[in-house]
């Protein structure tokens, strides 16, 4: 398909399940704009490149009754593309039916093997053999709608139509007179209209199922990590507007094989402008299941020795004060040789206008050396934390800030409570912001995401979801990877 159209399947996604619904309920939505279309569209020639060169063209056999010559037979043989260059393409959306992609002044040449013969003069036979060259000029349009078929999104063109608007064949080295030249221009260029014209419809129709699938992999792959995957099937067909091509997706995730359905929330498209190239649609039921299986993934856990404990209040330029230790911990301790931190049961997370909201039960527990030496003395505490968090994302790194925090200790101790509030205002919650913006985007760029050109990307939270809008350039890396593919 052309990278109007193809290059939006990686944007939009792919399905597992495909359903006849036509409610807007969804987890995950994903919309791409008309803007967005045209800036794909600046690669299209490429992709309608690709096209033409992978196409086979059949021989071309036929003969003629001529007046003199008796029966003419002809065959054009190994047509191959050598040469094709596109003057403009434009792609539009038409509402509720299509994405429509022309393509005009294609510059094409084609180049082959002529064989002709005819019986002359006296009853001599003639047969000849002569390299051809075409040149033509072709527009191309096509219209493509996206379907459902086997669970999964493909693209479909019922109408591809080429247009010549130049045919002009060129015999090399030819000895026959210049009628011979304008014979076979007449009664072959029929014939090669219909074959050509098969043929490279049929191929754009090859190529952007492949397209769709490739980019369906991609996808897939970005979206899972280990055991955890998340299920994008489709909750209705992908809707066009205007303005914009947009899907909905169930968004549910699957961990180690075992998926958790529950009834997906009402989305509504006026949630969504079309100002911007791309938009993404979470609802919080989705984040909140994320939170889930990353808990039960082992995620939510942190062990440190003594001095990365020690490094880690230097960092923060927090001073664990030795004479509170004593009245604390009821003993005469140094400092703890290992600290631990767990959440006790899943963290849950919702989305409210000022930010994603994340409830956390934390266990902290600080292990002391016996003042005997042998062995150690635990001492454990447990907190209700609950943090309001926003992201930004810049300069290929995410960034998460804190806008506000509650903290309930069930400590009866006054004391330990305003040193643990303390302690975890000042060091615990800025090192666990910066080692998950660490580690999302790492996660986050080993998918490829690096290797797009973002352009101011928003993240914003409503209440009951998160959008991220934002624009794009060309994704090259995409473009080529496909077309490597297909080599």
């Amino acid at each position: 398909m052309l990278a109007a159209t193809l290059l939006s399947l990686a944007l939009l996604g792919s399905a597992h399940a495909c359903s006849t619904s036509t409610s807007y309920v969804a987890g995950i939505v994903c919309r791409i704009t008309k803007p967005a279309l045209l800036v794909l569209n600046q690669e299209t020639a490429k992709v309608i490149q690709t096209a033409f060169q992978r196409a086979p063209y059949p021989d071309i056999k036929g003969e003629k009754a001529m007046m003199l010559l008796g029966r003419v037979k002809y065959g054009l043989h190994n047509i191959q593309i050598s040469h094709l260059s596109v003057a403009s393409s434009q792609v539009e959306l038409v509402e509720a039916k299509s994405v429509d992609v022309s393509i005009q002044n294609a510059s094409v040449i084609f180049k082959g093997t002529l064989n002709y013969g005819y019986t002359g003069a006296w009853g001599l036979n003639i047969e000849q053999s002569v390299d051809f060259e075409i040149e033509s000029a072709i527009d191309l349009h096509i219209n493509t709608q996206l379907t459902c078929n086997s669970g999964k999104v493909q693209t479909h063109a019922p109408d591809c139509s080429l247009s010549f608007h130049k045919l002009l064949l060129h015999l090399q080295g030819e000895r026959e007179p210049g009628w011979i030249k304008q014979l076979f221009t007449n009664f072959i260029s029929f014939t090669l209209k219909l074959v050509l014209k098969g043929q490279i419809c049929k191929e754009i129709s090859v190529i952007s199922n492949i397209m769709a699938d490739f980019v369906q992999t991609k996808a897939a792959n970005i979206l899972s990590d280990g055991d955890t995957e998340v299920d994008i099937s489709l909750t209705r067909s992908p809707v066009i507007t205007a303005t914009y091509l947009e899907s909905h997706h169930k968004g549910h995730f699957i961990y180690k094989n075992i998926s958790e359905e529950h009834p997906l929330p009402p989305f509504s498209p006026t949630l969504l402008g079309d100002s911007r190239m791309l938009y993404f649609w979470f609802s919080e039921q989705v984040l909140d299941s994320l939170a889930k299986v990353a808990f039960q993934d082992g995620h939510f856990q942190l062990s440190l020795t003594e001095a990365e404990f020690k490094a880690v209040l230097e960092t923060w330029s927090f001073n664990f004060n030795q004479e509170i230790i004593p009245e604390l911990f009821s003993g005469s301790f140094t400092s703890p040789a290992r600290v631990t931190v767990h959440c006790s049961r899943r963290p849950t997370i919702s989305c409210q206008n000022k930010g994603v909201v994340v409830s956390s039960p934390v266990v902290l527990e600080f292990l002391f050396p016996h003042e005997n030496g042998q062995g150690s003395v635990a001492h454990t505490f447990e907190e209700d934390i609950v943090t309001t968090i926003q992201a930004s994302y810049s300069k290929k790194k995410l960034f998460l800030s804190l806008v506000d925090f509650q903290y309930v200790s069930w400590s009866s101790s006054e004391s330990i409570q305003s040193f643990l509030q303390l302690m975890i205002t000042t060091v615990g919650i800025p090192e666990v912001l910066f080692r998950l913006e660490v580690a999302l985007t790492t996660l986050i760029n080993s998918k490829g995401l690096d290797l797009f050109d973002i352009i101011n990307p928003e993240i914003i939270t409503r209440d009951g979801f998160l959008l991220l809008q934002m624009d794009f350039g060309f994704p090259e890396h995409l473009l080529v990877d496909f077309l490597q593919s297909l080599s």
